[in-house]
């Protein structure tokens, strides 16, 4: 309930609008009430000053680089939980005991494979086609074969449809790539972990035993927690405005898919990687940067800023790590690895960088130790896509649950033509 008021004066009309704190973060004026009240609608584009929803999942503070689920702080998660735990917190509101864990996984666990049928659909694409495009298609077709679970008035369906979702993201998404390269698909071996299990799936062979490297089953897990939810950014606010719609959770989290391909959201690392790359070398890290400080100069320094973070992205200093822990293990001697340290010492100590509060970003070393493991860029942002769908569905099942909840209607500010009479096409 609102005790204080924001006083706003239009024309001959005064109001009050109610102002509405929450738990951490800025205040928000309440402005539902804005067009009855005024005739008028506010204008933000890009919805930059706008709270769309109340929620408890994420939490970020980019002046001060936090980012936390559920309160619990993204370093923290990513060093000591696992992807698993940080799943059944992002759905459920609390960490999990151990046999609260134990029950999540093995019902994660029993939903890992895919109807025989849904594999047909992968041979409807060409050989070259990008995952994103093939995974877009495959989640959105879901909703054909599970019925039983689409029902969004029902928790219980709700429930299943997000473990399902969890669950067999890994196997499309390893389908996908299996698909690009022709090898066979492998069904999942539920004995291993959810990041572990993914490898396997993705670079084992029928005619081989693959063992997974615990180093880079770490460094998987670790990467799918840095990407498992991060508030309202665009993809989430997809899933959202589809699901306020009332559509199927499985449309929703393919509207998502498709939002998140863009390269201004999820392509973001793979464009880092291929900027480390042009570079190429560490002497000549000082070209590129004068390149960056010419505003005529197209060239554009990747991995660096945030759209929300105005301090060090808190993910991008685990990636650090992670980068440096998945190298040394795999013996790799990568020239890009050294040309993204130096590129991120330089960034940190200058004064061009610092003003513009140009920090690396998750995106800045992502694509490195993905690069390293055996991915191809192309695959990098259904990754990212796989780590998401836990914060989608949890969204999700937030919005669902909220009786306060619209179906979105963003307004416009028109501005083409006025109001005129059709003319035949003879007397134009």
């Amino acid at each position: 309930m609102a005790d204080r008021t924001a006083k706003l004066s239009i024309a001959d009309t005064d109001l009050d609008l109610p102002i509405l704190s929450g738990t951490m973060g800025p205040d928000v004026v309440d402005i539902r009430k804005f067009y009855a009240q005024t005739d008028r609608f506010t204008y933000d584009p890009g919805f930059t000053s706008t709270a769309s929803c109340d929620s408890g999942l994420t939490f970020i503070d980019g002046d001060k680089g936090m980012l936390l689920h559920r309160g619990y702080p993204i370093d923290q998660l990513a060093e000591k939980s696992s992807f698993m735990e940080v799943s059944y917190l992002l759905l459920d509101g609390e960490l999990p005991n151990k046999a609260q864990l134990d029950e999540f996984e093995y019902t994660i666990n029993r939903h890992t494979m895919v109807h025989e049928q849904l594999k047909t659909l992968y041979n409807g694409f060409r050989r070259d086609a990008h995952p994103m495009a093939i995974m877009c298609g495959v989640v959105g077709a879901l909703s054909a074969f599970y019925h039983d679970s689409t029902d969004i008035n029902d928790p219980e369906q709700r429930r299943i449809a997000s473990h399902r979702l969890i669950a067999k993201m890994p196997t499309l998404a390893a389908m996908a790539y299996k698909y690009s390269i022709g090898q066979p698909f492998l069904y999942p071996d539920n004995n291993l972990s959810y990041a572990g299990n993914f490898l396997r799936m993705t670079f084992g062979v029928p005619a081989e035993d693959y063992v997974v490297d615990p180093v880079i089953e770490r460094a998987m897990d670790r990467i799918f927690i840095l990407h498992a939810d991060h508030e309202q950014n665009a993809s989430t606010s997809t899933v959202r405005l589809a699901g306020s719609s009332g559509a199927n959770p499985f449309a929703c989290i393919a509207a998502g898919i498709a939002c998140l391909w863009g390269p201004a959201h999820g392509g973001a690392n793979e464009a880092a990687l291929n900027m480390l790359r042009e570079i190429g070398t560490v002497d000549r890290i000082p070209e590129y940067i004068a390149r960056a400080k010419d505003k005529n100069d197209p060239f554009r320094l990747m991995g660096f800023g945030h759209r929300v973070y105005k301090n060090y992205d808190p993910r991008a200093k685990v990636m650090a790590q992670t980068a440096t822990e998945v190298l040394d293990k795999l013996g790799v001697s990568d020239p890009v690895f050294d040309v993204a340290r130096k590129l991120e010492e330089i960034a940190l100590n200058d004064p061009y960088f610092i003003e513009k509060k140009l920090y690396p970003n998750v995106d800045f070393y992502s694509g490195i130790i993905l690069s390293a493991i055996g991915f191809p860029t192309t695959m990098f942002t259904a990754l990212f896509a796989l780590a998401r769908t836990v914060g989608w569905v949890a969204q999700w099942n937030e919005m669902i649950s909220d009786p306060a909840q619209k179906i979105g209607r963003p307004r416009q500010l028109y501005t083409g033509p006025t109001q005129r009479d059709y003319v035949p096409v003879d007397k134009r």
